[in-house]
């Protein structure tokens, strides 16, 4: 299993409007990744999950990929 990404580049803030950084762990068909795939810690793997969440409510990421 990998580090998690963001413990490892030392990064505090993850803003749900970075729809690149999201996009990393989202599989193609546009599900959430699991934390066995992605080597997230648990931490992090739930913040990503609501940033996720929150921008495809807004808008900013689809629910599905076709």
């Amino acid at each position: 299993m990998a580090d998690c990404y963001f413990c490892k580049k030392n990064i505090k803030e993850i803003d749900y409007k970075d729809t690149e950084l999201l996009r990393q762990f989202l599989s193609s068909q546009g599900k959430i990744l699991a934390r066995k795939k992605t080597g997230n810690c648990a931490k992090h793997q739930r913040k990503i999950t609501k940033l996720i969440k929150r921008a495809r409510h807004i808008g900013l990421l689809p629910y599905v990929i076709r």
